[in-house]
């Protein structure tokens, strides 16, 4: 027993522990190795410079990243804290100005006359907000990249507003408030497609986390930004060339960064231009293009900014119109859709479809869900696909839906596209048809 004894105390003479820092999802660093033996001795890591610097990166990137965020969120992030960088330099310039407009600094001006202004400014934006979201609070969803772009272009205007009003004090109120309507627009958009673009890149059900990290990125971007722009105005003060040249050079690299970090989105949810660039490439060669290939593809920009060329794939999608007001067509296309409502393909489907001038009609049926949804509208881009060149596309886009729906849809879900539901502005007229030969609802 003695000699037992000996051997394990022998055995366990010496434990060593090492001591990692780091969360699961993260590369973890050795940071000090603890020795027992007759005596204690702890010898911590000698880079300390490392472990300061990753201490410091936990305030500004989600936990477990990069992996717990998707591929586009650094090139994203990137591009965004640039653009921000630029926006509050220029704020800068425009609130001088604006400030100047006032009377700040005037004998003549005074508290309560000052106070009225804001008061109108603030007034007319927040009035604008609530405007801008009654009509396109749904649609940003579906498009996020688009909106996101429009809204610091109304940013970039509103401040071009704000610096033009002391060139006209007659109609200095109205300057104001347009500059505010504009900025108004932008805090919409901005906020809503910030918090749908949050949950793409949460690939760990960490949203919270995210939105919280980019709040300190762009905190440290309005900080530097404001400092940069407090020196700027400095020395561009009374040189109205030297400000109207700095305010301009920096709206383009705003609008210019805005555009790369659009462009480094990789979007897998189904919208409108996305599914048609998606059904046409598949009609045409039976696979289907991944989210990295569509994102090249598709556009970002308003309609009214994109050129008037483009390729079928991408015009598809301008060809049909889902959730169309029945009583708003004309009679004969009325009479059309009446008399196809007891045909084969709508005994079963909860949608009518129609055509006008190479245009495609969709009026959903008002117990119709999201699946029902989808499958209009990849329906009715079939159709829109084969009416260019066959004049039988009625049956030819049944048929082909009969064919090749379910293993569109299957393919697009092993190549990591969201099915569930199609990305669309809010959906507010519906239908309910009834076939009168049988005196039943057709469902």
């Amino acid at each position: 027993m003695g000699g037992e004894e000996e051997e394990e105390n022998s055995v366990c003479a010496s434990i060593t522990l090492e001591e990692w820092n780091g969360s699961s999802s993260t590369k973890l660093f050795k940071t000090a190795t603890i020795t027992a033996s007759s005596s204690l001795s702890v010898q911590r890591s000698a880079n300390r410079i490392n472990h300061v610097w990753r201490r410091v990166l936990q305030a500004f990137v989600p936990e477990g990243f990069p992996d717990s965020v998707t591929p586009d969120y650094v090139g994203f992030q990137l591009w965004d804290t640039l653009q921000g960088l630029s926006t509050y330099i220029k704020m800068m310039l425009s609130t001088q100005a604006l400030l100047s407009a006032i009377g700040v600094g005037e004998k003549s001006a005074t508290v309560i006359g000052a106070t009225f202004q804001w008061f109108l400014r603030d007034f007319t934006g927040m009035l604008g907000g609530i405007l801008f979201t009654f009509y396109q609070g749904s649609n940003l969803d579906s498009n996020a990249k688009m909106w996101r772009l429009v809204a610091d272009l109304m940013n970039d205007i509103g401040m071009l507003m704000d610096l033009l009003s002391p060139l006209f004090p007659s109609a200095f109120i109205i300057v104001v408030c347009l500059g505010s309507l504009s900025r108004s627009f932008t805090g919409v958009a901005s906020g809503a497609t910030r918090a749908a673009l949050t949950q793409h890149f949460a690939l760990q059900d960490n949203a919270a986390d995210i939105s919280a990290k980019e709040g300190s990125q762009e905190t440290m971007a309005t900080m530097m930004g404001m400092s940069l722009g407090m020196l700027l105005a400095r020395f561009t003060s009374g040189n109205p060339l030297a400000i109207w040249l700095s305010f301009l050079s920096l709206t383009v690299f705003h609008m210019y960064a805005n555009y790369r970090a659009v462009r480094c989105l990789v979007l897998n949810s189904l919208n409108f231009e996305r599914s048609s660039i998606l059904l046409a490439h598949f009609m045409q060669t039976g696979q289907v293009l991944s989210p990295e290939q569509v994102s090249s593809m598709e556009g970002v920009l308003p309609v009214w900014a994109t050129s008037l060329k483009s390729t079928d794939s991408n015009a598809l999608h301008k060809r049909v119109h889902l959730g169309v007001r029945v009583s708003s067509l004309p009679r004969p296309d009325m009479m059309q859709l009446l008399n196809g409502v007891g045909g084969s393909s709508h005994k079963n489907a909860k949608y009518l479809l129609g055509h006008r001038k190479g245009n495609v009609n969709v009026i959903l049926h008002k117990d119709s869900a999201a699946g029902d949804v989808l499958k209009s509208y990849i329906h009715a881009v079939a159709m829109a696909n084969l009416m260019e060149n066959n004049t039988a596309f009625y049956s030819e886009g049944e048929a082909w839906m009969d064919k090749h729906y379910d293993e569109f849809l299957n393919k697009l879900r092993s190549g990591g596209w969201k099915t569930e539901r199609l990305l669309c502005p809010s959906i507010t007229w519906r239908a309910n048809w009834i076939s009168h030969a049988t005196g039943a609802k057709i469902d």
